[in-house]
């Protein structure tokens, strides 16, 4: 019996000087809008999360992170209706460049103990205690 594919997606934490985290509001006309997420994105192809990461970064807040200041902290196991999650969480707190919303519906700086405040993907929730409890 053939199982659901899996999709792999990374995903960071950007973590300020203050301690919160940066989550984004998915969009309109897209799968789970509205709800808020850590940003990031779906790994292409012979790209490593680290790379996904770093381009995806880029293009949704118009930063620049060096690979050397993505650090692997935890991943969510998610199973959806027509597929499998897997989603490494990184953290990060250095990066160059102003963020820029390029893509989101909006973007927030929250607190680890305020992260359960804002509805997340089912994936997404499960790193909340997480970044709660070590951060």
């Amino acid at each position: 019996m053939a199982g659901k594919p899996i999709v792999l997606v990374a995903a960071a934490a950007l973590i300020d000087i203050d301690g919160r985290v940066l989550i984004c509001q998915r969009p309109e006309g897209k799968q789970l809008a509205g709800l808020w997420e850590f940003p990031g994105g779906k790994v292409e192809p012979g790209e490593t999360p680290e790379a996904c990461l770093i381009r995806e970064l880029e293009e949704e807040l118009g930063i620049t992170v060096a690979k050397a200041c993505l650090a692997p902290f935890v991943f969510a196991s998610h199973e959806y209706e027509s597929f499998h999650l897997l989603m490494p969480l990184y953290l990060c707190r250095k990066w160059e460049g102003r963020l820029t919303n390029r893509e989101h519906k909006a973007m927030a700086w929250v607190k680890p103990n305020r992260l359960g405040d804002y509805p997340m993907p089912p994936a997404d929730a499960p790193l909340v205690a997480w970044l709660r409890d070590c951060i």
